[in-house]
């Protein structure tokens, strides 16, 4: 792992909340919140170890969000301070780029996301190329291979600033180790100094350290994910009795009987 700290992701290691909190602050890979609830969005930007957000259509219809300009807006100007990533929503090229324009103009914290591809498979990077040298903020979404990756950073502007969202967790889903993706993927965007690479879909705490191990710049992080930070480092015979009272609890609380 690079920094200081010196802990590998596979230490086992039992924390104080002073230690904890001591590698959280001297981690370089900056957490970004992932999801589309203004309320807990809007709490988040209160917390230094939070350092941008990022969201999604599936993540704003979960949310309940109805309309779209008028709830990216509202958290705009509520977090004018951080960087925000939203993402078209059409899968048209020329309707992406008007809605790109558009999403762009409302904040200059604001990074428009682009898919990698759209529905039928067709690359999208001329797009992000034009946006790019235009001066649009872009996070390319839904990478999943090196190939993606290359085509990705030669179509990058280096003087605009930009995100390249490699989706590790959906990689692990398939059995595949990602961290070798995602170190080999920083290598190849290491010439562009305007773009970041970010680790996506985080599955669990733990990918927080590999992120920072693999030199990722971002990693995006769901609310439910968060909410277990408090744990990193946790006693494992404490937890592990935890759990116990749990299945115990939940028990006796339905009634069971045999």
């Amino acid at each position: 792992m690079r920094g200081s700290n010196n802990i590998s992701h596979s230490a086992v290691i039992v924390f104080t909340e002073n230690m904890r909190e001591k590698l959280l602050s001297e981690l370089t890979v900056k957490i970004f919140a992932d999801g589309a609830e203004k309320a807990a969005m809007q709490e988040l930007s209160k917390n230094p170890l939070i350092k941008g957000f990022t969201t999604n259509p599936t993540l704003m219809r979960k949310g309940g969000v109805a309309n779209y300009a008028l709830f990216a807006k509202e958290i705009i100007s509520s977090i004018p301070d951080k960087p925000i990533s939203f993402e078209v929503f059409s899968d048209d090229f020329s309707e992406m780029e008007r809605q790109a324009k558009l999403i762009a103009s409302w904040g200059g914290n604001v990074y428009v996301k682009i898919p990698i591809t759209n529905t039928r498979g067709e690359s999208a990077l001329s797009l992000v190329k034009k946006l790019a040298s235009s001066g649009v903020k872009i996070n390319v979404t839904a990478i999943l291979t090196l190939v993606q990756v290359k085509a990705t950073a030669e179509a990058l502007s280096p003087s605009t600033p930009s995100v390249v969202s490699v989706f590790a967790g959906r990689i692990a889903d398939t059995g595949r180790d990602p961290m070798p993706i995602m170190s080999e993927a920083k290598v190849i965007l290491a010439e562009n100094k305007k773009a970041e690479l970010l680790w996506a879909s985080t599955r669990e705490v733990l990918n927080i350290l590999q992120a920072e191990e693999a030199v990722c710049d971002i990693i995006t992080v769901p609310n439910d994910i968060l909410k277990k930070i408090p744990k990193w480092g946790s006693d494992l015979d404490a937890l592990s009795l935890d759990t116990v009272k749990m299945f115990y609890d939940d028990g006796k609380s339905a009634g069971y009987k045999l």
